[in-house]
């Protein structure tokens, strides 16, 4: 199971969930974003950082309801994270809890990496760059999918139909290992040549206009919601938040910031994020320790099919 697969946000699958639209918090300009999707940010907000906890299925209702994702999806969407090893539950007396697994806490960590730390604008790019070239049999169609969506989460780009390309030197050869394709794959690191014009070789491979409009989409919104003030659901308006900064970089393989157009608008909605990012900080984990109902997870943890 891909990375990117996990982190998914282009398909709204609400349902079950109760009232209309989609899952963006009311906001019918905001991306449709993934109950799944939303729970890992939940965990990522209010868990990663706590140590190894277990929640409430009723508290993880009550926070996914402030953005439009009602108890059905919330309990069958429990249910899924369960089954494909996502979170782990842990019944005590007649009430559910879940943690998280090691798998969802790799992917979580990958993506604090991604929103927190690396950023959005890549100013300190060195020159070099990744290639990666693959041929796989003609009946592989589940492997080629899995490759190119761990790929495209990486950071690369189709350069030809078998070789992709990201920029930096980018470690892809434990993803290629762990997807079986060792003997099927070679990477090379190295620099363009004089003759390759860079420029058009970055707008030929990504869709540049497809990622800028996502990055002015994203702060056309949220400054809105800095213009009108702070609202009195933080924990709400910080799940929202980290969902859709995720959308939004998810297909961002962080380009040179020297070879793309000038004005990018990546730098102004990353700078808006973090505005919301530290205006609601405190009142969400504030938020968070009154509602939320945790407990230590035990050696074992029940695997019954029930949530209450």
């Amino acid at each position: 199971m891909a990375d990117d697969d996990i982190l998914d946000t282009s398909d709204s699958d609400t349902s079950g969930r109760s009232g209309s639209g989609d899952a963006s918090g009311g906001d019918p300009d905001g991306p449709p974003l993934r109950p799944q999707s939303l729970m890992l940010a939940f965990f990522g907000n209010h868990v990663l950082d706590e140590g190894d906890l277990c929640v409430y299925s009723g508290s993880i209702i009550d926070v996914l309801g402030r953005v439009g994702v009602g108890e059905q999806a919330v309990r069958s969407t429990l249910t899924r994270m369960v089954n494909r090893g996502l979170l782990r539950r842990q019944r005590e007396g007649r009430r559910m809890y879940f943690g998280l697994t090691p798998q969802a806490t790799r992917v979580l960590e990958d993506g604090r990496i991604r929103i927190w730390q690396k950023g959005a604008v890549n100013d300190d790019w060195d020159g070099a760059w990744t290639l990666l070239g693959f041929s796989l049999p003609e009946s592989w169609q589940r492997q080629r999918h899995d490759l190119r969506s761990r790929l495209a989460w990486s950071g690369f780009g189709a350069l030809y139909s078998g070789l992709w390309v990201a920029p930096g030197k980018v470690h892809v050869a434990g993803l290629v290992a762990e997807l079986g394709l060792a003997d099927h794959v070679k990477i090379f690191h190295a620099q363009a040549d004089e003759a390759t014009d860079i420029g058009l070789m970055i707008r030929d491979t990504w869709d540049l206009e497809s990622i800028a409009a996502r990055y002015v989409s994203f702060d056309k919104r949220w400054t809105a919601h800095l213009d009108a003030g702070s609202g009195d659901d933080p924990i709400g308006t910080r799940l929202r938040l980290v969902s859709e900064w995720l959308w939004t970089i998810r297909t961002d393989p962080r380009l040179p910031a020297r070879h793309l157009p000038p004005e990018w608008p990546a730098r102004p909605a990353q700078e808006t994020f973090r505005r919301v990012a530290a205006q609601t900080e405190r009142p969400a984990h504030r938020m968070a320790d009154r509602l939320l109902e945790t407990t230590p997870p035990r050696q074992k943890t029940g695997a019954g099919p029930g949530l209450s």
